[in-house]
């Protein structure tokens, strides 16, 4: 599981690079008005349409790529067994409990009775 995820992972990651640098490689709305005075455009590889039709194709091809990749990384990602970690991390922390105090119990009785000691903070409390 660990290398399908790692795979999906690269891929996501050169997909997302592709698909910025075909957005930057695409013309501008303002591009048709240098094109009308011959900035060369129908002399390429594409044509003189062809090129915009090739790129807009190709990344609305790699976004839906990328969404899916997108989406199969969050499902891997959720669905991962926790193994990391050690035993004691994921220990539930216990309370100490509570002994109830009968009448036979003289040390806890005075526990419970014996006034504050003397160095303790309480008095530095302003009242």
């Amino acid at each position: 599981m660990e290398a399908l995820f790692s795979v999906i992972l690269v891929a996501h990651i050169l997909i997302g690079l592709a698909v910025c640098g075909l957005v930057l490689m695409q013309h501008g709305k303002g591009a048709d008005m240098g094109a009308a005075f011959g900035s060369g455009a129908s002399g390429s590889l594409f044509g003189a349409t062809g090129s915009a039709n090739f790129l807009s194709r190709t990344t609305a091809v790699l976004a839906a790529v990328f969404f899916v990749t997108s989406l199969t990384l969050a499902y891997i990602a959720s669905n991962k067994p926790k193994t990391s970690g050690s035993v004691m991390e994921n220990a539930v922390q216990s309370q100490p409990l509570s002994v109830p105090v009968t009448k036979g119990d003289q040390a806890v009785e005075n526990k419970l009775a014996a006034p504050a000691s003397s160095d303790s903070k309480a008095k530095d409390i302003p009242k």
